[in-house]
């Protein structure tokens, strides 16, 4: 069978939206009908996508996380949907999404059992890989918790690529291999993006600024080591949620976020409530500039090139000899803060050589103008926010 890097898939960083950040692992449907999980949280969302722009504009998977299952498998061996919250199924819910024109993924783990507690696909990949197969499913979730041993983990992250191979479906892959190697062990890059079409590194983010300070700051520690793999095919996740839109970012971390994902070449999932959205996030996240970037079909991952105290400076190779530019102020006292370099740091010195035109694209498109090789650039950016060029 086919390696996961020659299915085909994952040209460019998967877009779309799941449940996990924003809706947790609620069950309790009678307590709070639209905000468990259930498909009737997921077909309202494939609606809004489908209505509202969001597919357009490249969000196209629709994701169920943990917490979708029985609390046991079926009397053949397969996992099942919760028969009171799916009590149409899965393939049903998948046939709904792909009638909007959507793609549907779900959620399953290496181990015995999930991180909630739910039937895991520990000695049933080849089952499990079959049954999303049958039922339409076109991504797939692969968590790492309740795994005895790390050749265990290894092997169920090959196994199960291998198997959603067989199937003869196209499903990506999305992995949380190397996460649960780190603490023991330096990951092997290159052997997971043989199986892997994105794989998580990080903690699961939360809906607040430290999460995305965090993340963003183990990236750039990491660099050396991460950037060099990513690319089309196999994408580093710095945990895919999104969470813009929510309730712990002010707008100028939002813009962060937005703006840094795309620098890093990050799979684009938001984790919100697509029914209820303020105009201000739904405008950032369906910004064409900004998901040209993430999606740019060069496929190099963004990098930081310069840090002190108060800013940081990071850099993506784009294709036709672009750049973006991310200045953010990583300052969280004050007010805005003017941050002067010389074009010549760019690109190795490549980047603006002999001119080049310049035109930002957050916090608000503008055009900047044509700059000489020797210019020097000034910008001014708010405390915790990200000024986004593309050069």
């Amino acid at each position: 069978a086919a390696l996961a890097l020659d299915n085909g898939l994952a040209r460019t960083p998967p877009m779309g939206w799941l449940h996990w950040e924003r809706f947790l692992c609620d069950t309790d449907c009678a307590a709070d009908p639209r905000r468990c999980v259930s498909e009737q949280l997921f077909m309202e969302m494939a609606d809004r996508m489908a209505a509202d722009g969001w597919r357009d504009a490249g969000y196209e998977f629709v994701c169920i996380d943990d917490c979708w299952m029985a609390p046991t498998r079926d009397r053949q061996g397969r996992l099942q949907a919760d028969p009171k919250r799916f009590p149409n199924g899965i393939r049903k819910l998948a046939d709904y999404v792909h009638s909007k024109g959507l793609k549907l993924g779900i959620y399953s783990d290496v181990g015995k059992k999930t991180c909630a507690g739910f039937p895991g696909s520990y000695n049933h990949y080849d089952l499990d890989a079959q049954t999303f197969a049958s039922w339409g499913v076109d991504l797939l979730k692969f968590d790492g918790c309740n795994s005895d041993s790390l050749d265990l983990l290894a092997e169920g992250y090959k196994r199960m690529s291998l198997a959603l191979n067989r199937t003869g479906r196209s499903i990506v892959y999305s992995c949380e291999w190397p996460f649960y190697l780190r603490p023991v062990q330096q990951p092997n890059y290159t052997e997971i993006k043989q199986y892997c079409n994105h794989w998580r590194n990080f903690y699961d983010v939360y809906d607040s600024w430290s999460s995305i300070k965090s993340i963003l700051d183990w990236t750039a520690l990491h660099q050396d080591t991460i950037v060099k793999i990513a690319g089309p095919g196999g994408w580093n996740d710095p945990d895919m949620a999104l969470v813009i839109g929510n309730f712990g970012l002010s707008w100028d971390q939002s813009v962060t976020q937005m703006a840094m994902w795309a620098i890093m070449a990050a799979p684009l999932f938001m984790s919100n409530d697509l029914r209820h959205i303020s105009p201000e996030a739904k405008c950032l996240l369906q910004n064409p500039e900004v998901i040209a970037i993430n999606q740019d079909p060069l496929g190099q991952q963004g990098y930081q090139v310069f840090k002190d105290k108060k800013f940081q400076l990071w850099e993506r190779p784009l294709s036709g000899r672009a750049y973006a530019v991310a200045v953010l102020n990583h300052q969280e006292i004050g007010g805005p803060q003017n941050f002067t370099f010389s074009l010549t740091f760019l690109g190795n010195g490549l980047a603006c050589n002999p001119a080049c035109s310049i035109q930002q694209v957050l916090p608000a498109s503008r055009d900047w103008g044509v700059y000489s090789w020797i210019s020097s650039l000034s910008v001014e950016v708010n405390p915790t926010g990200t000024v986004l060029l593309k050069v």
